[in-house]
């Protein structure tokens, strides 16, 4: 999934109780892929649009407003039924700004429910293919089954890569070692 939704962590609290209320409801009416698609299409449109994301931030937009606007947007981008009445409720209930959390939220108890882990992964330089797959075969051998790689680009890594799935952090970045290097020598003199 991209944009908003592009690292998603473990969901809880108010994103959870939304999540597991959207889940429960899209899986009842058979109808689980059709509304991960709209949440990822959602997601993606408040990530491109800045005009989405002010009136999602505004607190000073009257409800009704808010809702003919909102809606107006979903059925531009062809959402279903299900995200339609979703992003109803948030929006009746206040919480409209909450939304690409709620998103995320949901985003992160599919990919629990689907068994799939995220990786974020950042690298001095973009991968190529072959490093993606390498490092694929790297995360499966250690125990990770069905990896979401989310990649970014700090070049200020000077080389290797940074990977934190959950809580656990890879670190093999030559910037590190080289910081590492850097305290033991100090710590030598």
């Amino acid at each position: 999934m991209a944009g908003i939704t592009d690292a998603p962590e473990r969901a809880t609290g108010l994103g959870r109780r939304y999540a597991l209320a959207l889940y429960a409801c899209a899986d009842e009416a058979h109808a689980l892929d059709a509304t991960v698609a709209d949440m990822e299409k959602l997601g993606q449109a408040i990530t491109a649009s800045e005009d989405l994301q002010r009136l999602i931030a505004s607190p000073l937009i009257d409800l009704r407003e808010a809702e003919r606007a909102v809606d107006g947007v979903l059925t531009a981008l062809g959402i279903g039924p299900i995200v339609k009445n979703f992003v109803g409720v948030v929006i009746g209930n206040r919480r409209l700004r909450e939304l690409p959390a709620l998103i995320g939220a949901f985003t992160a108890l599919v990919a629990e429910r689907r068994g799939i882990v995220t990786a974020e992964v950042v690298s001095a330089r973009p991968l190529d293919e072959r490093a993606e797959q390498t490092l694929r075969a790297r995360l499966i051998e250690a125990g990770y089954g069905n990896v979401h790689l989310v990649k970014s680009v700090d070049p200020s890594l000077l080389g290797g890569l940074v990977v934190r799935i959950g809580t656990r952090l890879y670190d093999s970045s030559l910037k590190s070692r080289l910081q590492r290097l850097h305290y033991a020598m100090k710590g030598a003199a």
